[in-house]
């Protein structure tokens, strides 16, 4: 290269890294450029960077090549094996219990009890390592040192891939630190302050136990009460001081001649079909008294394929066992056009499932749709008993103390439903835990709840289906759902070990569970001091901008209303929470002027039955004083500072600044670089060559 082309080149460079100070540009390799020797490249290392000293990479290289490994895949897999003892973060990757590990903790999906089906995927390193070199000849194998054995084989020294990952395989969602075949970066805990508070407006007067927004995107949403009606209401726009228009008189549905009616018994849940705007297909879930009503019989849930004779339960205020039923059925709105539907006929147009509960509590009774595989979820409780006395919960071939997951799209053959044992019109998914554990009955998706309050989908990331459990002495609990997921009850009370006063049905071992512990909870001496009245009531994942500094938190509070939690995960998508108990008051110039507690400026919101949340995110507390919205902070003199901040003591929201243009360096730095990194690159180029 001439010495005129090697100025030129220096100066565009220097131009370049005017225009961005961050720019660099990789050396050449090459013996004859004139500003660089050539380097060998290490035998430990990451997209061309050393990780190891020169000392440690020649021994490892030294051992690598000792092991003579034909097969390629297995060979990559067992150097970033033995390269891990370079990583920064080796300390933690072997870190020991007794004895001096000699290979790192091998990421491995399975034992990790909370991450998300998305870590799982990525984390399922040890199974990698398993299924690639299962059946090649390592030599001097660094699997065999520990047991000091000279085969060459895994599958000479571990009869199966759960027993090589139980030997070598670690979970990273626990917040421990685990190996996946490239150097480890840590997620880094940040220190994140609690909201201010959660600012409320009253819009409605009624009292509900459902809210689902209406499946055609539009402002109106389906509330619904436990004596068995639903209504189709319009929302009013946030800070528009509007109320809920809904027409008490004129409900979409009335099920109150089905519906039975009781303190832990009624309608419990509404869902509608994911087509629902093309088929009208929704779906109900209620109680009925089978004594009152000829269309309420069903199968007991304490039968003999669980180990139960109905004729040895107690009676239960004064009700035989069974007598209640859980019921799930299939309704359709009137016309041919579902979006513009204002009633629904109220006979049946399919019975989905029927089920004799054993007590008068403990039933949970909310459905849902999955939003990716379509899937109808129902929440069902143990069946009412103290310390759920006969093992229900644990119990795999009962419903009971389950999450179940239908596909309501096909119905069963006759032969199939007997050969099953299934409990109504609609089929398995193929995908349902049964398949892997064959004890299972065919409807689990999870066990081990005591009796499941409100569960929901994150909309922003659907794999994080979360569901708060009721607690029986101790500790209300909130768990992120996953397949098979074993939730501890009654073994564990969250994350206490229980023992129950009476067990005639037996209890389970707890060695044979591997229970799945709370991301988020409290204790009832947290809001009783004297022990007693705690009931957890769950909610969502704040999606909404109206507030700011909530967006992105789990909401969720006691029944009692007087507390109320926001759960903050930290790190992002580890499932780990930091969860702070949250202040809530009612808006100035709120629609419906709000009551509150005597003495306090706490709103008198009485129980708290569950939350919604509409088409815009924005989330309600339907308690049993009235359906209440959560507005901007600034609102309640809450303070925020992502809100705008001439917002504050104001009830009109304020336009977002103008945004500015951009500058001539940044038009510099975005268009005309472009051209000089062509530039740079053909000079680069003969720089090398020549």
């Amino acid at each position: 290269m001439g010495r005129s082309h090697f100025v030129i080149f220096i100066i565009l460079l220097d131009f370049l890294q005017i225009l961005d100070p961050s720019f660099s540009l990789p050396l050449c390799t090459d013996s004859r450029a004139p500003f660089q020797q050539k380097t060998p490249l290490a035998f430990c290392s990451y997209n061309g960077t050393s990780c190891c000293n020169s000392t440690d990479d020649k021994q490892l290289q030294t051992q690598f090549n000792a092991m003579n490994i034909s097969d390629p895949g297995c060979a990559s897999l067992v150097k970033s094996v033995i390269c891990a003892k370079c990583d920064k973060f080796s300390a933690e990757l072997f870190r020991t219990d007794s004895v001096p590990r000699q290979l790192p903790i091998l990421c491995n999906s399975t034992t990790s009890k909370n991450s998300t089906k998305s870590s799982q995927t990525k984390n399922d390193f040890c199974s990698k390592v398993w299924t690639t070199c299962q059946n090649v000849s390592i030599i001097s194998s660094p699997f065999a040192a520990s047991i000091k054995s000279n085969s060459t084989k895994l599958t000479d020294l571990w009869k199966s891939q759960i027993d090589f990952c139980n030997a070598f395989g670690g979970a990273s969602g626990d917040g421990s630190v685990c190996f996946a075949g490239e150097p480890v970066s840590l997620n880094i805990t940040t220190s994140i302050s609690p909201p201010g508070g959660l600012c409320l407006e009253k819009i409605g007067n009624g009292s509900y136990i459902n809210m689902v927004a209406h499946p055609d995107g539009s402002s109106r949403a389906f509330f619904s009460n436990q004596q068995g009606k639903m209504w189709l209401a319009t929302i009013p726009e946030v800070d528009s001081g509007e109320l809920l228009d809904v027409d008490d008189s004129n409900p979409f549905l009335d099920l109150t001649d089905e519906v039975h009616f009781d303190t832990e018994l009624g309608m419990m849940g509404i869902a509608f079909h994911p087509k629902f705007s093309q088929n009208g297909r929704f779906f109900v879930s209620f109680n009925c008294d089978k004594q009152a009503w000829p269309g309420c019989g069903g199968r007991c849930s304490c039968n003999s394929d669980v180990d139960c004779d109905p004729s040895k339960l107690p009676s239960d205020s004064g009700s035989q066992p069974c007598r209640y039923q859980a019921v799930i059925a299939e309704f359709t709105a009137s016309g041919s056009q579902p979006t513009q539907a204002k009633t629904a006929s109220p006979k049946e147009v399919r019975r989905i499932f029927t089920m004799g509960l054993p007590f008068t509590g403990h039933h949970g009774g909310q459905i849902l749709f999955g939003p990716r595989d379509g899937y109808l979820y129902f929440m069902m409780g143990d069946g009412g008993g103290i310390g759920d006395p006969y093992n229900f919960s644990q119990n795999k071939k009962s419903l009971l103390g389950k999450i179940i997951r239908l596909d309501i799209d096909s119905t069963s053959s006759v032969e199939e439903i007997t050969k099953l044992g299934l409990w109504g019109n609609y089929s398995i998914p193929k995908d349902n835990p049964y398949t892997e554990d064959k004890e299972l009955q065919p409807e689990i998706w999870a066990l081990g709840m005591r009796n499941p309050w409100r569960c929901s989908f994150d909309s922003a990331r659907p794999s994080y289906f979360m569901c708060a459990d009721v607690g029986q002495d101790k500790f209300e609990e909130v768990n992120i759902i996953s397949k098979g997921g074993n939730y501890g009850w009654s073994e564990y009370e969250g994350p206490y070990l229980y023992t129950p006063s009476k067990s005639p049905g037996g209890n389970k071992s707890m060695s044979s569970i591997n229970p799945i512990f709370p991301v988020m909870g409290y204790n009832h001496s947290d809001v009783n001091k004297n022990g007693g009245s705690a009931s957890i009531t769950g909610g969502y994942f704040y999606r909404s901008m109206t507030d700011p500094c909530m967006h992105g938190r789990y909401l969720f509070s006691d029944l009692y209303a007087g507390f109320m939690w926001a759960g903050t995960e930290n790190p992002e998508d580890s499932g780990t929470f930091n969860t702070s108990q949250i202040s809530f008051n009612c808006a100035q110039k709120s629609p419906i002027d709000c009551t509150f507690v005597p003495g306090s400026s706490v709103p008198a919101l009485g129980y708290i039955f569950s939350y919604g949340e509409d088409n815009n995110k924005d989330m309600y507390v339907l308690a049993s004083s009235g359906v209440y919205r959560v507005v901007r902070p600034s609102r309640c003199k809450y303070t925020c500072a992502k809100e705008n901040s001439s917002a504050v003591g104001d009830d009109i929201p304020s336009s977002p600044p103008a945004a500015s243009p951009p500058s001539v360096a940044t038009m510099l730095t975005g268009s005309y670089s472009n051209f000089v990194v062509i530039l740079m690159s053909f000079m680069l180029i003969l720089a090398c060559w020549f």
